[in-house]
């Protein structure tokens, strides 16, 4: 087909192609599609496959023309799309959609003419990358982020007791409790009512944070407060309000927290003969937990100073589905629907899409500079990190290879790719220490 076709750059990494398809074209393409329904059509009067051609025309002389354009514009879009050479610049991105623009009309003795808009990967220049001098924040692994998780191990290994029926709740108490959340108009909606829902007083685990509420309650014991929900509540509905809440304590039970000794080293793995092995296995994996994110806020600067100077423009579909496809994963992690989660989230849209764009942003520079510097990777280096991975996981490597097929072989590669390009942004700039945080501040701040 001899199509023609122009490019016209709009805003937001949008483009409008304009297409025209030459009248032999659009004739040849419409004799075939009435060839394929004179033969397979049936019409009153008529047998299979013996309706004139003129009758169609005559009957359905609109019906055609529609159908032959529609079939006309999305077979020339598939052919200009799939050429390989076709720039990226030129080529719609998967969740983009062309839309049609303005109401083409197909004359069977003119050349077809349509246009179509939109969105494309963004047109990233890269400014400077390396030579810049960055100051990242740092943390280390002291004494106190050590006895934190020996806390928590005491905790996973508690032996939970029920407490007398005339014992008060109190801090540090299991609990568990039946509560109602009354709506504005004092009906009891379903949906806001929860049955044994089981928690540990003041361990900041209940999100509706009624743990002080319920302190001095005796098991089998009824309260009902009037709650004030925080404003930045995660359903919406309750943010900023006050609401009858009806409590009741079903039970209390108490944790006995075993000795921070020997056996409980030895009953947390078999391979710790003693509480310093544990403690010393503890450091370790701090210190490569550490290692990573110190590794992540190193790139995080550099990242944002590419940004500083390398200024893109992001198509709204692209933004769109990245804002999505973080609610969707929320969704999964608190095992939830998606529309949920949209109505959590509302609000607070402008926030989740600022961390969007960023992530975007840095995702294209780091997807650039790969191309750039012809980032390849070899079987060599696809079999160093099977080693790699076999040995954090103390298995033989044919065990590891037994898990990838080809995708995740594929996704591997990527992955391999990017750290080498990663790689060379830390060793091209000049990293400096900044400001010492707490470990777990360091660990969990997103910046």
């Amino acid at each position: 087909m001899a199509i023609s076709k122009e490019i016209k750059r709009l805003e937001k990494s949008n483009v409008k192609l304009s297409v025209t398809v030459p009248k032999e074209d659009v004739r040849a393409q419409y004799n075939d599609m009435l060839k394929d329904y004179t033969q397979n059509l049936q019409l009153p009067g008529f047998r299979k496959g013996k309706v004139p051609r003129e009758v169609l025309e005559r009957k359905f002389a609109d019906a055609l023309k529609g159908d032959a354009m529609g079939r006309i514009m999305e077979s020339t879009l598939q052919e200009l799309f799939k050429e390989e050479n076709l720039p990226r610049s030129e080529r719609p991105l998967p969740y983009s959609t062309p839309e049609l623009e303005g109401e083409p009309v197909l004359e069977l003795d003119k050349d077809l003419q349509f246009s179509v808009v939109y969105d494309v990967l963004p047109d990233v220049k890269i400014g400077q990358w390396k030579g810049l001098k960055v100051e990242y924040p740092y943390a280390e692994v002291e004494k106190k982020d050590i006895d934190r998780e020996l806390e928590e191990i005491r905790d996973r290994n508690a032996i939970v007791m029920d407490r007398d029926d005339s014992a008060d709740a109190r801090k540090g108490d299991v609990a568990a409790v039946d509560y109602q959340i009354f709506a504005e108009d004092g009906s009891a909606p379903p949906s806001m009512q929860r049955k044994d829902f089981t928690f540990t007083i003041g361990s900041g685990t209940n999100v509706y944070k009624f743990d002080d509420d319920i302190i001095g309650m005796k098991k089998g014991e009824t309260k009902t407060i009037d709650k004030k929900f925080e404003n930045d509540h995660f359903e919406s509905e309750l943010a900023g309000q006050t609401r009858k809440l009806e409590i009741k304590l079903i039970s209390l039970k108490e944790k006995k927290l075993p000795d921070l000794d020997d056996d409980l080293a030895q009953d947390v793995d078999q391979k710790f003969k003693t509480l310093d092995d544990l403690k010393n296995s503890i450091k370790e994996r701090l210190g490569k937990n550490l290692d990573f994110r110190l590794r992540e806020k190193k790139l995080n600067e550099i990242l944002k100073k590419i940004m500083d100077n390398t200024p893109v423009i992001l198509p709204e579909s692209m933004v769109k589905l990245e804002v999505e496809g973080r609610w969707r994963r929320l969704a999964r992690y608190y095992n939830v629907n998606f529309e949920a989660v949209q109505q959590m989230m509302s609000g607070k849209d402008k926030e989740w899409r600022e961390a969007a764009e960023k992530a975007l942003h840095s995702r294209l520079i780091i997807e650039t500079l790969m191309e750039q510097q012809k980032t390849e990777v070899s079987d060599d280096d696809v079999e160093k990190e099977f080693e790699s991975i076999a040995a954090a996981n103390s298995v033989e490597i044919d065990e590891v290879k037994k898990h990838y097929d080809e995708q995740a072989v594929f996704n591997l590669k990527e992955d391999i790719r990017e750290k080498k390009i990663t790689d060379l942004l830390l060793a091209e700039n000049t990293l400096k220490t900044g400001k010492k945080e707490n470990y777990l501040d360091f660990m969990t701040d997103n910046g």
